[in-house]
Protein backbone atom coordinates (compact mmCIF):
# COMPACT_ATOMS: atom_id res chain seq x y z
CA UNK A 1 0.00 0.00 0.00
CA UNK A 2 1.79 3.06 -1.33
CA UNK A 3 0.91 6.37 -1.15
CA UNK A 4 -2.27 7.61 -2.94
CA UNK A 5 -3.65 4.14 -2.53
CA UNK A 6 -5.46 2.60 0.32
CA UNK A 7 -6.85 -0.81 1.45
CA UNK A 8 -9.94 -0.57 -0.76
CA UNK A 9 -8.42 -0.02 -3.94
CA UNK A 10 -5.20 -1.83 -4.43
CA UNK A 11 -4.63 -0.53 -7.62
CA UNK A 12 -4.66 3.09 -7.27
CA UNK A 13 -7.47 4.10 -9.72
CA UNK A 14 -10.35 5.78 -8.53
CA UNK A 15 -14.14 4.73 -7.75
CA UNK A 16 -15.49 7.08 -10.26
CA UNK A 17 -13.98 5.27 -13.43
CA UNK A 18 -10.91 8.10 -13.15
CA UNK A 19 -7.22 7.72 -14.74
CA UNK A 20 -6.81 4.19 -16.44
CA UNK A 21 -10.38 2.99 -16.06
CA UNK A 22 -11.53 1.05 -18.89
CA UNK A 23 -14.28 2.92 -20.74
CA UNK A 24 -17.92 1.08 -20.09
CA UNK A 25 -16.44 -1.20 -17.04
CA UNK A 26 -17.02 -0.90 -13.25
CA UNK A 27 -15.01 -0.56 -10.92
CA UNK A 28 -14.32 -4.07 -10.16
CA UNK A 29 -15.37 -5.61 -13.55
CA UNK A 30 -12.37 -7.75 -15.28
CA UNK A 31 -12.55 -9.14 -18.95
CA UNK A 32 -14.59 -12.91 -19.19
CA UNK A 33 -13.72 -15.64 -20.62
CA UNK A 34 -16.41 -14.56 -23.68
CA UNK A 35 -16.68 -10.85 -23.35
CA UNK A 36 -13.95 -10.18 -26.00
CA UNK A 37 -12.62 -6.93 -24.10
CA UNK A 38 -8.91 -6.90 -22.90
CA UNK A 39 -7.99 -7.42 -19.37
CA UNK A 40 -8.01 -3.82 -17.16
CA UNK A 41 -4.86 -2.08 -16.82
CA UNK A 42 -3.11 -0.70 -14.11
CA UNK A 43 -2.95 2.92 -14.74
CA UNK A 44 0.85 4.35 -13.99
CA UNK A 45 -0.99 7.70 -13.74
CA UNK A 46 -0.81 9.51 -10.20
CA UNK A 47 -4.31 9.18 -8.78
CA UNK A 48 -6.51 12.18 -9.14
CA UNK A 49 -7.57 12.36 -5.15
CA UNK A 50 -4.56 11.09 -2.69
CA UNK A 51 -6.42 9.05 -0.35
CA UNK A 52 -3.51 8.66 2.57
CA UNK A 53 0.13 9.40 2.69
CA UNK A 54 3.34 7.07 3.40
CA UNK A 55 4.32 7.02 7.09
CA UNK A 56 7.91 8.49 7.00
CA UNK A 57 10.45 5.58 7.94
CA UNK A 58 10.94 5.50 11.87
CA UNK A 59 7.26 7.31 11.65
CA UNK A 60 5.61 4.38 14.05
CA UNK A 61 4.79 4.48 17.84
CA UNK A 62 7.73 4.84 20.18
CA UNK A 63 6.14 2.96 22.87
CA UNK A 64 3.76 0.05 22.73
CA UNK A 65 0.29 0.47 22.00
CA UNK A 66 -1.27 0.49 25.39
CA UNK A 67 0.45 3.25 26.63
CA UNK A 68 -1.01 6.10 27.09
CA UNK A 69 -0.36 8.89 24.59
CA UNK A 70 2.26 11.02 26.51
CA UNK A 71 4.65 7.57 26.74
CA UNK A 72 4.09 6.89 23.32
CA UNK A 73 5.70 10.55 21.88
CA UNK A 74 8.44 11.15 24.42
CA UNK A 75 10.92 11.81 21.74
CA UNK A 76 8.62 14.39 20.61
CA UNK A 77 7.67 15.50 23.79
CA UNK A 78 11.24 15.54 25.06
CA UNK A 79 12.75 17.78 22.16
CA UNK A 80 9.44 20.04 23.17
CA UNK A 81 10.39 20.62 26.52
CA UNK A 82 13.65 21.37 26.38
CA UNK A 83 12.91 24.25 23.37
CA UNK A 84 10.07 25.32 25.24
CA UNK A 85 12.10 25.71 28.17
CA UNK A 86 15.00 27.86 26.19
CA UNK A 87 11.72 30.11 24.69
CA UNK A 88 10.89 31.11 28.56
CA UNK A 89 14.44 31.65 29.63
CA UNK A 90 14.44 34.00 26.79
CA UNK A 91 11.18 35.27 27.56
CA UNK A 92 11.48 36.12 31.56
CA UNK A 93 14.90 36.78 31.33
CA UNK A 94 15.98 35.74 34.67
CA UNK A 95 19.47 36.36 35.05
CA UNK A 96 22.45 38.00 33.22
CA UNK A 97 22.91 36.11 29.55
CA UNK A 98 19.58 34.45 29.51
CA UNK A 99 19.13 35.11 26.17
CA UNK A 100 22.31 33.11 25.36
CA UNK A 101 21.84 30.46 27.40
CA UNK A 102 18.12 29.83 26.29
CA UNK A 103 19.02 29.77 22.38
CA UNK A 104 21.59 27.37 23.21
CA UNK A 105 19.10 25.29 24.92
CA UNK A 106 16.83 25.98 21.97
CA UNK A 107 19.44 25.09 19.16
CA UNK A 108 20.56 22.11 21.76
CA UNK A 109 16.85 20.63 21.59
CA UNK A 110 17.12 20.30 17.79
CA UNK A 111 20.55 18.30 18.12
CA UNK A 112 19.17 16.34 20.72
CA UNK A 113 16.32 15.74 18.27
CA UNK A 114 18.58 14.49 15.38
CA UNK A 115 20.65 12.39 17.83
CA UNK A 116 16.92 11.12 18.83
CA UNK A 117 15.71 10.43 15.21
CA UNK A 118 19.33 8.34 14.23
CA UNK A 119 19.80 6.21 17.67
CA UNK A 120 16.00 5.80 18.13
CA UNK A 121 13.73 3.06 15.86
CA UNK A 122 10.89 4.48 16.43
CA UNK A 123 10.53 7.98 17.29
CA UNK A 124 6.84 8.51 16.81
CA UNK A 125 5.73 12.29 15.63
CA UNK A 126 8.99 13.01 15.38
CA UNK A 127 9.62 11.78 12.49
CA UNK A 128 8.48 14.56 9.94
CA UNK A 129 10.12 13.42 6.65
CA UNK A 130 12.68 10.67 5.96
CA UNK A 131 15.70 9.62 8.28
CA UNK A 132 18.22 11.25 6.40
CA UNK A 133 16.52 14.58 6.02
CA UNK A 134 15.08 14.70 9.34
CA UNK A 135 18.91 14.50 10.26
CA UNK A 136 19.76 17.25 8.30
CA UNK A 137 17.48 19.03 9.23
CA UNK A 138 17.30 19.01 12.72
CA UNK A 139 20.88 19.24 13.00
CA UNK A 140 21.84 21.67 10.97
CA UNK A 141 19.62 23.99 12.31
CA UNK A 142 20.69 23.29 15.55
CA UNK A 143 24.21 23.93 14.92
CA UNK A 144 23.67 27.13 13.40
CA UNK A 145 21.61 28.10 16.18
CA UNK A 146 23.87 27.58 19.06
CA UNK A 147 26.72 29.11 17.08
CA UNK A 148 24.45 32.41 16.36
CA UNK A 149 23.93 32.57 19.92
CA UNK A 150 27.67 31.87 21.07
CA UNK A 151 28.65 34.85 18.49
CA UNK A 152 25.62 36.67 19.54
CA UNK A 153 26.67 40.59 20.63
CA UNK A 154 27.98 41.97 23.42
CA UNK A 155 30.76 39.75 24.86
CA UNK A 156 30.76 36.96 22.51
CA UNK A 157 31.92 33.74 23.89
CA UNK A 158 33.35 32.41 20.43
CA UNK A 159 35.55 34.61 18.68
CA UNK A 160 35.19 34.25 15.48
CA UNK A 161 38.17 37.03 13.85
CA UNK A 162 36.47 36.59 9.84
CA UNK A 163 33.72 37.66 11.33
CA UNK A 164 34.72 40.88 12.71
CA UNK A 165 36.36 41.28 8.99
CA UNK A 166 33.36 40.66 7.44
CA UNK A 167 31.45 43.28 9.48
CA UNK A 168 33.93 46.08 8.83
CA UNK A 169 34.09 44.76 4.98
CA UNK A 170 30.72 45.77 4.55
CA UNK A 171 29.72 48.30 6.87
CA UNK A 172 31.94 51.32 6.32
Amino acid sequence: MGAGTSPAEPDGSSESGGEGAVAGAGAGAVAGPGTGSAPRRRSRRFPKFTRDTARPEGGGRAASGDAPAPARQWPLLTVLCAAGAGLLIVALDPFDQAFRIGTILIGGALIAGAVLRWVVPSVGMLAVRSRFTDLVTYGLMGTLIVLLALVAQPKPWLDVPILEDAVRFTVR
